[in-house]
């Protein structure tokens, strides 16, 4: 455990982790309903109302850190707000409840609902700005550095994970901001796949060879990089993040974080401040790891979680079939009308 590292017991950790994997089966089956309709706003809706209903039931005392805005713009789950029973470990909380918000209404590959826990303090407090980021699987941990050149970090993770260079994967999202990425790796003889939204999946992926991805790099939002910083401690694999404000005033949120250097580069052990948190993902369209939600006859769904622990980087895939006729109310009002047995 990082020096100084907050903790909570391993019993009730132990048992959270399955009671995330709840919370974003929950999101995941309500944005569903949305897939391909064209309607971002309303999917994020579904699924950020189904996480905060489900989150409530759950013994926790928790506080959002990482979320969908502020106070001012609820009903999202806003920095701030208390979720939990309250009667439970006090945890931070960071959420994405609809990671790929037009991937799902264009019905693409890659949406995901997303949730992480650490003791309450673990987790930075990113404001919504830029952060570049790097991210590798297990067997190149260790081996990346944001100070160095692109150039550098690909051969690194080519020689860390045994292959050619002109066999290697980059993802990173399609922006004029990482045009520089793409030409480096493309110099290089490096392979890019481009992607038009959300860059924890493909961080994850990163994790597990069968994917094909061996790294994600450039510029995307903070926030999604300390979920990404829990995922990638909770799998094994390494992160590094570094923010880019774009004005005096970002400069300055900085500085009430206690960052005076811009360029300060950031550790999994910086965003993350304990082996003890949970990360949990649950697909809502078809990715690179997990399957997206079938609603099939007689009333009922599947669907795909990843959930894992960074103590023990245990990793679990729960396939979970859902009798919707027989959940609660305030649950059949987040899905779409099925079948009836």
């Amino acid at each position: 455990m990082t020096r100084g590292a907050k903790t909570l017991k391993s019993g009730n950790l132990r048992l959270l982790t399955l009671e995330m994997a709840r919370v974003t089966e929950a999101a995941a089956l309500a944005a569903a309903r949305w897939m391909g309709k064209g309607d971002k706003w309303q999917a994020d809706d579904a699924a950020t109302k189904a996480m905060r209903a489900v989150l409530g039931e759950i013994g926790i005392d928790g506080t959002v850190v990482i979320g969908e805005g502020e106070l001012d713009e609820a009903p999202m789950l806003y920095i701030g707000e208390r979720v939990g029973s309250g009667d439970g470990p006090e945890v931070d909380v960071a959420v994405d409840p609809l990671e790929g918000t037009n991937l799902l209404a264009t019905g693409a590959p890659g949406a995901i609902t997303v949730l992480a826990v650490a003791p309450r303090g673990a987790l930075l407090h990113a404001p919504d700005m830029y952060m570049e980021k790097i991210a590798v699987g297990p067997k190149a941990r260790g081996r990346i550095a944001l100070e160095r050149p692109v150039r550098e970090n690909i051969l690194a993770v080519a020689e860390a994970v045994g292959k050619r260079v002109q066999d290697v994967v980059v993802v990173l999202l399609d922006r004029p901001r990482n045009r520089y990425i793409l030409d480096e790796i493309r110099a290089l003889g490096a392979r890019a796949k481009l992607i038009q939204d959300g860059d924890v999946s493909p961080a994850i992926a990163a994790c597990f060879e069968e994917t094909g991805i061996d790294l994600m790099m450039g510029i995307g939002g903070a926030p999604e990089g300390v979920v990404t910083a829990v995922a990638m401690k909770s799998l094994g694999g390494d992160f590094q993040g570094r923010l880019v404000p774009q004005n005096d005033e970002e400069t300055a949120r900085l500085k009430t974080m206690g960052i005076d250097d811009a360029r300060r580069v950031l550790t999994l052990d910086d965003l993350v401040q304990s082996d003890d948190a949970i990360f949990s993902a649950t697909g809502v369209t078809d990715g690179l790891i997990l399957s997206g939600v079938r609603f099939v006859g007689g009333g009922a769904a599947h669907t795909v979680t990843l959930v894992a622990r960074a103590r023990t980087q245990t990793v679990r895939f729960i396939h979970g079939r859902h009798h919707l006729p027989s959940k609660p109310d305030h649950v059949r009002e987040w899905v779409a009308e099925v079948e009836e047995a």
